[in-house]
């Protein structure tokens, strides 16, 4: 098996143990419809993240949300790129602010992390073998479209500020945009 079959199968793995344990604590807390001071949401998404060293790339996001009050939230974000090759994995802690608009939320946000970023590329001279570890500043906004009173449908738009370098021969990476769909669990 190749080191980046390992690496992308450890992502998959690291990101399914993550959102089993969320989504068991999701599960466990006590729920009456509507999202309350000191209790958690979860969030999973799936998308792309264009700009990237790689250009195009398949994503899979994920979020915790403890509410400190109805209508704000902190907790993790992690933002996965498994396939490709790129592998990128963004951490943030983030902080969301909840905005009920009609029969919509609008939730900006923004955070502060890391991000660690593998290339994997080609073969003989040329190959790019690279990786690099930044800040990671996410700044992004989700619209949510509730279904019943504890699922919600998200669309989310995320730019991320960043400082990767995976050179030899390959552009700097400071800005990516990721397009992710999904879904959110609340309390």
């Amino acid at each position: 098996m190749s080191g980046t079959m390992k690496k992308i199968r450890k992502v998959i793995r690291t990101g399914t143990l993550v959102g089993l344990v969320t989504l068991a604590l999701v599960v466990a807390s006590p729920k009456d419809g509507h999202a309350q001071e000191n209790q958690l949401g979860f969030g999973t998404d799936l998308g792309f993240i264009s700009g990237t060293s790689d250009g195009t790339v398949f994503a899979l996001g994920f979020n915790l949300d403890y509410y400190l009050a109805q209508a704000f939230s902190v907790g993790p974000m992690l933002l996965l790129a498994p396939a490709g090759d790129l592998t990128e994995v963004a951490v943030a802690g983030v902080a969301r602010f909840h905005v009920p608009l009609g029969a919509i939320r609008i939730v900006p946000f923004t955070g502060l992390g890391f991000v660690h970023a593998d290339l994997d590329r080609g073969s003989g001279a040329g190959r790019v073998d690279e990786s690099d570890t930044s800040h990671y500043i996410p700044l992004g906004v989700a619209v949510e479209f509730p279904v019943s009173r504890n699922l919600a449908l998200a669309s989310t738009l995320i730019i991320n500020l960043h400082d990767l370098d995976l050179k030899p021969g390959v552009v700097e990476d400071d800005v990516s945009v990721a397009l992710l769909f999904g879904i959110r669990f609340e309390p």
